[in-house]
């Protein structure tokens, strides 16, 4: 009998701390005292999901356990983004480092301030359904698929399924509620993968606020 396949990767929540990390600079900055600015960033989404932090403890440990260098898990950590230690340190030490922060938080998340995302990853992590849609169908190929942004809007309304779609409107609602610079915004959206230019006469709050109506409509029951 065949050994089951197991559903995800051994080590698919540390993989998402370290894609943290890779956004700020490749570079494992914390100190016993702080966390570094990918640690940081990975904290303030974990504060959503705290159960994650859990996790990636239990990865980290798994981890260290066996060893970076083992054979065993040579396939499972080849796939990981490589960050740098600093001089003198190894990556398990500071995967140490990052292990006590991570426990520390789980003793009590409301330690860790909040701001808005400061990388792309954040972004994307804060706001998975948007990505989703402005990623998936107003990117700049958007025109190898439909005749206009509109139409491509009108085929995510479609296909996606309305509790996708309804979690869409709330981030749009949520983003245009945290950012209030256009500069912002704009770093916001085109990390989230929007990579046109609004329709002319039109800003990007007011195309944003257009497209979360077009989604809610699309939940809403057709007259008879």
């Amino acid at each position: 009998m065949s050994q089951a396949i197991p559903p995800w990767p051994r080590f698919y929540e540390l993989s998402e701390l370290l894609e943290a990390y890779a956004n700020t600079g490749f570079t494992f900055t914390d100190t016993a005292e702080a966390p570094g600015p990918g640690l940081a960033s990975y904290l303030r989404i974990a504060t959503r999901d705290p159960a994650r932090a859990s996790t990636a403890v239990q990865q980290i440990d798994d981890l260290l356990s066996v060893g970076l260098f083992s054979e065993e898990i040579a396939d499972d950590v080849e796939g990981l983004q490589q960050i740098r230690p600093p001089m003198g340190t190894s990556v398990e030490d500071c995967l140490r480092i990052a292990r006590d922060h991570l426990n520390r938080f789980l003793e009590d998340p409301s330690r860790v301030p909040q701001m808005n995302p400061q990388n792309a990853w954040e972004w994307n992590e804060r706001f998975p359904q948007l990505s989703q849609f402005l990623g998936a169908y107003l990117h700049r190929n958007y025109s190898e698929f439909y005749a206009s942004p509109e139409a491509a809007i009108d085929d995510y309304v479609s296909e996606v399924e309305p509790e996708d779609r309804t979690q869409a409107a709330q981030e749009i609602t949520e983003l245009l509620t945290m950012v209030t610079s256009d500069e912002e915004l704009h770093t916001a959206t085109t990390a989230l993968g929007l990579d046109l230019l609004p329709p002319d006469g039109m800003s990007l709050r007011q195309w944003l606020e257009l497209m979360r109506q077009k989604v809610t409509a699309g939940d809403q029951p057709s007259e008879a």
